[in-house]
């Protein structure tokens, strides 16, 4: 007799390569039309699924969990950061959770660094001047942005993505310096050349650049608080692709339209969707630079995401345990 298949409810539309083969080797319910499942939904699929596949929008909490029905055993993030899902919650009814860990280093790396190059050099804000038809020829002393080169980059967070964003970084001609719940190995430090700060308060003073770029947990909300923003100096340049919450963004808007920031570059915001209408109008003006959390957005690391959930899936179907599975220690 064929073992039965587990039977694996996805939450939104993912590539059609990687559903494919979802519904190959799974009993796989899909979400075709892509429209983000309500908490009652999430409910009903946790209750009748053996894994469900979220994405970082679906708030996977501990009300949720608690609908879990006898046969739910695994939630597989599509997704890095695990900060939608109650993982201890989910431990404590003996639901293993997975996530999707170093496909979309690169990805956002690299969205980051045109963070940094958009704000520093007024790029959006020079790229409607033409299709507006305001632009009447070059002048001398117009569109002045600022040079990056010999800048100091001050990193909060250095683990992949972190160091990515360095290596990219480096090669601009920036200073790489970096805060870390924990200093990374000295051979890393060396090959990047980077400077490690026990205190983010006196880095954050010291920087002409900041990148955030570590994960969102309970300890790094509003990690760069009301506070901590007043420690930049007035020429700085703030930029967020790791998640909005780590950033006290009325803070940041409010320092942003007094003059007390320079600029800022945005991927993620503190209440996705939603976006605090200070911050839109100063994307207007030309000051900040917002986009709509497309850091992670390629074809290539969502197919590469899609294909680790189904590996941990198929490894955890099979009785072994999956390569990247989640405990809250490592949260």
């Amino acid at each position: 007799m064929a073992k039965k298949k587990p039977l694996v409810i996805v939450t939104r539309k993912l590539p059609d390569v990687v559903e494919t083969r979802m519904c190959e080797l799974f009993d796989t319910r899909l979400n075709v039309t892509d429209r983000p499942m309500s908490q009652q939904e999430l409910a009903d699929a946790i209750r009748a699924a053996d894994v469900i596949v979220p994405t970082v929008t679906d708030r996977i909490d501990a009300g949720i969990i608690a609908h879990a029905g006898d046969s739910m055993k695994l939630i597989a993030n599509f997704g890095n950061g695990v900060d939608n899902i109650d993982v201890t919650a989910a431990l404590r009814r003996g639901i293993t959770v997975t996530n999707t860990p170093g496909v979309l280093t690169e990805d956002t790396a690299d969205m980051t660094m045109a963070l940094i190059l958009s704000v520093a050099r007024r790029i959006v804000e020079g790229a409607s001047v033409i299709p507006s038809g305001e632009w009447e020829g070059w002048s001398p002393t117009w569109m002045l942005g600022r040079r990056i080169t010999g800048k100091r980059l001050g990193i909060v967070g250095m683990g992949r993505i972190g160091q990515a964003v360095a290596r990219r970084a480096a090669s601009f001609g920036l200073s790489i310096h970096y805060h870390n719940r924990r200093r990374v190995a000295p051979a890393i430090e060396e090959a990047l050349s980077a400077t490690y700060w026990d205190s983010l308060d006196q880095m954050l003073a010291r920087m002409d650049i900041v990148s955030v770029n570590c994960p969102h947990t309970p300890a790094t909300y509003h990690l760069l608080s009301a506070r901590r923003l007043k420690c930049l100096r007035p020429d700085a340049i703030v930029v967020n692709t790791a998640r909005g919450e780590i950033i006290d963004e009325n803070a940041l808007a409010r320092m942003l339209e007094a003059g007390e920031i320079a600029g800022a570059g945005l991927d993620v915001f503190e209440h996705e969707p939603a976006v605090s209408p200070k911050l839109v109008k100063l994307a207007k003006s030309g000051k900040v630079t917002l986009l709509p959390h497309m850091g992670s957005a390629t074809h290539e690391g969502r197919i590469d995401m899609g294909e680790k959930v189904i590996i941990n899936v198929k490894t955890f179907m099979d009785g072994h345990r999956p390569p990247d599975r989640v405990l809250p220690s490592m949260l």
